[in-house]
């Protein structure tokens, strides 16, 4: 088993790509560990960071489950209250991809950038599997896949 991870920082309403995609498609990942901190400790901030397996039309903070090319969500708010940092992490791990891969971050108060940190398992694909996996890819379906 091979670990590929990546970091960095988003500022407020904004998207990266992280690229994965080969020639061939025949290294396929699965999401691991999803983390996100704020840049700067906040009175009120609520930052909503969503992995996409295509580019999404608009940054957004709402979060859809039903949505098929959702790979995992993190949602963290950091306020003045008892509880003071709150972070929800639900990563929709048996969804393998051989695609390039989409974070956006959009803040519901504030304008602070976050810090991020992905772990990706990567692993070898057959033919039919890379092949699967791209046109899942293409087409943005991911539901009844196998784990």
């Amino acid at each position: 088993m091979t670990i590929k991870t990546f970091r960095g920082q988003l500022a407020d309403n904004s998207n990266l790509r992280i690229r994965l995609s080969t020639n061939t498609g025949e290294i396929g990942y699965i999401v691991k560990k999803f983390q996100v901190v704020h840049e700067v400790e906040s009175d009120d901030l609520s930052a909503t960071v969503s992995l996409f397996s295509q580019k999404p039309d608009t940054n957004s903070a709402s979060i859809n489950f039903d949505n098929p090319l959702l790979l995992g969500v993190n949602y963290s708010r950091d306020g003045t209250t008892t509880e003071r940092v709150v972070s929800q992490v639900v990563i929709f791990d048996h969804v393998k991809v051989n695609q390039d891969m989409y974070i956006t971050h959009v803040e519901a108060s504030g304008s602070e950038s976050v810090n991020f940190y992905i772990e990706l398992e990567q692993f070898k694909l057959s033919l039919d599997e890379a092949t699967v996996a791209t046109l899942k890819d293409m087409r943005g379906n991911y539901t009844n896949q196998d784990p």
